[in-house]
Formats: structure tokens, sequence, C-alpha cells
């Protein structure tokens, strides 16, 4: 199953342009695209407008930053190394609580049922995007399970 906006259901659901709001570490979060394109804002009030942001909205947003040349992230002032566990347990959490709050999501990520998640447009290379394919599908198959567990 291909993951990406503008698909059918449920791969465009489960796209990170979905508007799924969440509150994450105390903030309103639209879609997980504004987060992860929030993460490349220093400044923690345009960080905050820019987790409103849901698709394309919040991709362009984004783009301009130059965030990789120094691996670099933001979270509310303080700096996060790309590369780092401190920025994958920031990942991890993120989802969690995408997926733990937000029901559409989940039925999303249910109704994928058992099929390999796969994301061809995102990119493999750490150092060149906030959030590969291997990041972003890994985190996806985890939480299935452990939702289809409670099940």
């Amino acid at each position: 199953m291909d993951i990406g906006a503008g698909k059918g259901w449920p791969e465009s659901a489960l796209s990170n342009f979905s508007p799924h709001p969440f509150i994450f570490r105390g903030f309103t979060v639209a879609s997980m695209e504004g987060l992860l394109q929030s993460l490349k804002e220093k400044n923690p009030e345009m960080q905050k407008h820019v987790m409103t942001l849901v698709g394309r909205a919040a991709k362009f947003k984004g783009m301009k930053k130059k965030w990789w040349k120094t691996q670099t992230l933001w979270w509310q002032g303080e700096a996060i190394d790309r590369q780092s566990q401190e920025y994958q347990k920031l990942l991890d959490e993120a989802f969690q609580a995408m997926f733990t709050q937000n029901t559409s999501a989940q039925r999303a990520l249910l109704a994928s049922g058992k099929a390999v998640l796969q994301h061809s447009i995102g990119k493999s290379d750490s150092r060149k995007t906030v959030l590969t394919r291997a990041e972003f599908t890994g985190r996806l198959t985890r939480i299935r399970e452990q939702l289809q567990a409670k099940r």
C-alpha cells in the first residue's frame, strides 16, 4: 500500500498531509505535516503557527528552510540534532500522540490491515528530509500492530 495525498482511502488518510488534529506537548497540531515542517522553525511563535497548517500549506512553509546544512531542527527554541536519538524519540512521541488521540487516523491505519506500507515519493536519506520513508512507514507499522493487538 503506497501512502500519499490524492490517492484512495486509506492511503490518502495516512498521508502526513491529512488533517488529523492532535495535541503534542501542550500545542494544538492540525496535521503531522504541520508539526514536521514546524521543526524547521527556530522561532517558537512561528513554529506554533506552522503547527496549525495542513497539507501543501504546511509543506510550502518549510520548503525554503535550509536546516539540512547544519542538520539542526528545533523544538520550542531548543536545537535538536536531526541524527540524534532525541529526535527519534520526538518522532515516536508525535506519531503516538496523533494515533492515540485522533480516531479518523486510527480508522485509516487499521483499514490498512496487514498491507506492507510504502511511501514511494518519500526520501530515504535522513540528511535531506525530516522524515525518511523508513522512519514513516516503520512507525505506522508499529502503531498499527499496537492498535490491532488492542482489538
